[in-house]
């Protein structure tokens, strides 16, 4: 917006943008985010604490195993197992009731964060659709394991 009568440095001084301000700015808005463990759908999961027959978990990281990856639950607080196929691109995501194949291309993204005081395991998000509200949650993941998760559904990053 110009004002009339407004001088050449009145002008300059108002498009200017003090990129240290937007630093601080963007600083705040991350520290202000709830990690995940702190959300109260997530934390009704984590209270339940963890399950019996989970896999052990520790700090490190491994390559996935050759067995599917069991005892965790699902946001309503079911067992979960998955299992991966890489043979044919998929994964499958098994409870008591069903088991849904689903293609490796069909998971947008995968976001994960340690369990708050349990940093051997994680919690983790498919994203099957374009919000965030389209995450399918798996708590108590063995964190040793989450990089190849990630790696084996998006596919390994390579640098030239």
């Amino acid at each position: 917006m110009m004002v009339v009568g407004s001088t050449l440095d009145d002008v300059v001084a108002a498009t200017t943008v003090d990129k240290e301000a937007i630093k601080e700015e963007e600083k705040k808005e991350k520290s202000q985010k709830e990690s995940f463990s702190g959300q109260k759908l997530h934390k009704k999961i984590l209270d339940k604490g963890k399950p019996d027959d989970v896999m052990p978990g520790h700090k490190g990281k491994e390559k996935l195993p050759t067995v599917p990856l069991s005892g965790m639950l699902n946001k309503s607080g079911g067992k979960v197992r998955l299992t991966f196929k890489l043979e044919l691109d998929q994964v499958w995501i098994g409870t008591k009731d069903r088991t849904d194949k689903l293609p490796l291309g069909s998971i947008k993204a995968v976001v994960s964060e340690k369990i708050d005081g349990q940093e051997e395991y994680s919690m983790m998000g498919l994203q099957l659709g374009p919000t965030e509200a389209s995450r399918y949650w798996v708590y108590w993941v063995p964190s040793q394991y989450v990089e190849a998760i990630k790696d084996a559904i998006l596919g390994k990053w390579q640098y030239f």
